[in-house]
């Protein structure tokens, strides 16, 4: 960390404690050169995930449109909130541990079908059936063949 008085590119940390109810961290320093004394926070830095939709617009990721979709999905079915809110939690994590800031809507709509398979499959073929626009009841049929031999 840099001295705001001296340049100087080296301190040391002399008090840490959270701020924020533990969203930041206040450091206390003392400029190894100087010996002068200043305050640093450190926060952790969110860079939001940008959408790119079908129709080539972006958006910035919203998980509350994810969890709308779902619910619409798992209605009338025997699916927790909870059991929804861990699954969109993995979903955005998986978002933000890739290196890629801009995901499409495409890639998402897979990774919501991939976790409604293991949760509830009605619930899956539903969601299927909007995302993927079946023209046609062969279309749904090999869908449901498909969820039926991966079992």
């Amino acid at each position: 960390m840099k001295c705001p008085f001296c340049g100087y590119e080296e301190s040391k940390v002399i008090d840490s404690r959270p701020t924020d109810g533990g969203e930041r961290i206040r450091r206390r320093r003392e400029c190894l050169k100087c010996e002068k004394r200043f305050t640093t926070y450190e926060v952790i830095e969110s860079v939001p995930i940008v959408v790119i939709k079908k129709d080539k617009s972006r958006e910035v990721f919203d998980r509350n449109k994810l969890l709308s979709g779902m619910l619409r999905a798992c209605e009338k079915r025997q699916v927790s909130m909870e059991t929804l809110e861990n699954a969109i939690d993995e979903i955005e994590v998986a978002l933000q541990n890739s290196l890629d800031r801009e995901v499409t809507s495409v890639h998402i709509g897979e990774l919501v079908m991939e976790k409604l398979k293991d949760i509830d499959e009605v619930a899956y073929v539903r969601f299927a059936s909007v995302y993927r626009h079946f023209k046609d009841i062969n279309e749904f049929m090999e869908e449901l063949s498909a969820l039926l031999n991966s079992k």
